[in-house]
C-alpha cells in the first residue's frame, strides 16, 4: 500500500518525460553542452558572425560522425553585443547557467580579457581562435590564432625586404584598445632594433566604429613624402570598409604606400570594391585561396553550409584566417575530449598537449605541449580584384609561438608553460 505514491509518481513523471513537459529533461544529460561567444550585432558583428556559424558548421560535422564519446554536441549561443563588459557577464551565464564544458569565442583582446578572469575563476575553458598581441598565456585558454611572431613581425620583415618595397619609416594606425597598441609596442621595439628612429614611425588610433578616414589617409600620404613608406593596419572591426574606400579615393595605391593589415581577410572584403586596393597586404596563417585537399573540401563544405542555412549573402560566402582556427580549435579540443573520455576540464587540458589536426592550411598543426598556442604557418598575401589574397610570401612550415615577444624587457624571464598548478 505504502508503495502505491512512489509508483503513480514515477509513472507521472516518466509521462512528462515522454511528452517533453518534465522541468529537468534527460536529454540534456545526453549532450555535451558547447558555448559560441561571439557578437552577433554592434561595430564587431562584421568579423564574429561568421565565426559563429562556422562554429556551428563544426558542430553539425562532429555529429553527423557520432559525436563525441558516444554524444552529440549542443551549441548555446549568445550575443555579447561587442560590449565588452557584456562579455563577461555571458561568459558567467554559459558555464554556471548553461553548465557548457567548453567556449568558443572572443574576437578583440578587450573581449577575451573581459572573459579572462571569470575562466580563471570557474575553471572553464576557452579556445581564442583570432591572432592577438601575446603577453599573455593561461592554463584555461588555448590560443588557435597567431601569436606576434607568427604574423606581425614577419610581416615587418617582410616589408623592410626587397621583395615586401624595402620600406623605411612606418605609420602604425590601429583602433584605440589593447591589441593595436601592444603590437605596435611590441612593433616599435623590433623597428628600433633594426634602426629605424621614432621620427619614422608615426603612430595613430581611432575608436571603435570610427568611420571618417580622410584626414587620416591624407596624412598618410604626407608622411610617405619622408621615404619608402607603409602602413601597419590594426584597424578592427567595420571600421575598415570606410578606411579602405577612403585608400582607393585618395588614390592610395600598394605600387606607392603598402598597407598590411593583421585584422582584415576575405569577410570583411565582402562589402568592399576590392579593385582600388589589389595588391595591398594582408598577413594571415590561412587564405581561401590556398590549394589543397583538405582546403578545398573546407571551403566547399563552407559554401554548401551557408546556402543550406540561407545565411546573408551566402551567394558570397567565404572562408578566412579565424574561421579556419575555429574549426581546428574545435576538431582539436573534440579529440581531446575522445582521448580523455571525459570532459573534465584538467583532463582535457591535459589531452590538449600535442594534439594534432590536418588543418585546411595544408599543414598538420601541432597544439603546443606548455604554452597552449598553436604551431602555425604565417603567410603573407596580396589582395587581388575578387577579394581573394594571392600568397607572396610564407614560411617554410610551421612557426613555434612566442607569448611573450623577446623585444619587450623581462619577458626572457617569464614562463614558457601555460600548465594549471593543482
Amino acid at each position: 500500500m505504502k508503495r502505491r505514491p512512489f509508483l503513480k509518481t514515477t509513472l507521472a513523471a516518466s509521462a512528462l518525460v515522454l511528452t517533453g513537459l518534465f522541468p529537468y529533461s534527460l536529454q540534456a544529460a545526453e549532450t555535451i553542452k558547447v558555448g559560441v561567444l561571439h557578437s552577433l550585432s554592434g561595430t564587431m558583428a562584421i568579423s564574429e558572425t561568421s565565426l559563429k556559424d562556422m562554429a556551428l558548421m563544426t558542430i553539425d560535422e562532429i555529429n553527423a560522425k557520432g559525436g563525441v564519446n558516444g554524444k552529440q554536441l549542443e551549441a548555446v549561443v549568445v550575443d555579447p553585443a561587442s560590449n565588452w563588459p557584456l562579455f563577461a557577464e555571458k561568459a558567467r551565464q554559459l558555464l554556471t547557467q548553461d553548465k557548457v564544458d567548453v567556449v568558443f569565442g572572443c574576437w578583440t583582446s578587450v573581449s577575451r580579457k573581459s572573459v579572462l578572469p571569470v575562466f580563471e575563476e570557474l575553471n572553464g575553458l576557452l579556445f581564442y581562435p583570432v591572432q592577438y598581441e601575446g603577453e599573455e598565456m593561461s592554463p584555461n585558454v588555448f590560443y588557435t590564432g597567431a601569436a606576434p611572431n607568427q604574423q606581425a613581425i614577419p610581416a615587418v620583415e617582410y616589408l623592410m625586404s626587397e621583395d615586401g618595397g624595402a620600406a623605411k619609416r612606418f605609420f602604425l594606425l590601429g583602433t584605440d584598445y589593447v591589441y593595436p597598441r601592444t603590437t605596435n609596442k611590441i612593433l616599435r621595439a623590433f623597428l628600433h632594433s633594426k634602426g629605424v628612429a621614432d621620427k619614422d614611425i608615426e603612430e595613430v588610433y581611432t575608436p571603435f566604429g570610427h568611420s571618417d578616414y580622410q584626414t587620416i589617409v591624407a596624412n598618410i600620404k604626407k608622411f610617405s613624402a619622408g621615404g619608402k613608406t607603409a602602413v601597419i593596419s590594426t584597424v578592427n572591426g567595420d571600421s575598415n570598409v570606410p578606411f579602405y574606400k577612403e585608400l582607393g579615393n585618395q588614390g592610395i595605391e600598394a605600387t606607392d604606400v603598402p598597407v598590411v593589415a593583421f585584422s582584415v581577410g576575405e569577410e570583411e572584403l565582402r562589402g568592399i570594391d576590392t579593385k582600388p586596393l589589389v595588391g595591398q597586404l594582408a598577413a594571415w596563417n590561412y587564405f581561401q585561396s590556398l590549394d589543397n585537399p583538405v582546403n578545398e573540401k573546407f571551403v566547399s563544405s563552407w559554401k554548401a553550409y551557408a546556402k543550406a542555412k540561407n545565411l546573408p549573402n551566402y551567394q558570397t560566402a567565404v572562408t578566412n584566417d579565424p574561421m579556419e582556427a575555429t574549426y581546428v580549435g574545435i576538431n582539436m579540443w573534440a579529440q581531446a575530449v575522445a582521448k580523455a573520455g571525459t570532459t573534465d576540464v584538467d583532463k582535457v587540458r591535459e589531452a590538449m598537449a600535442g594534439q594534432t589536426f590536418a588543418a585546411p592550411d595544408g599543414y598538420t598543426l601541432t597544439m603546443d605541449k606548455t604554452n597552449h598556442h598553436l604551431w602555425k604557418p604565417v603567410m603573407i598575401g596580396e589582395v587581388q580584384d575578387d577579394g581573394q589574397f594571392n600568397v607572396v610570401w610564407q614560411t617554410d612550415g610551421p612557426v613555434r609561438a612566442q607569448p611573450w615577444s623577446p623585444y619587450i624587457e623581462g619577458n626572457d624571464k617569464k614562463p614558457d608553460h601555460a600548465v594549471k598548478s593543482n
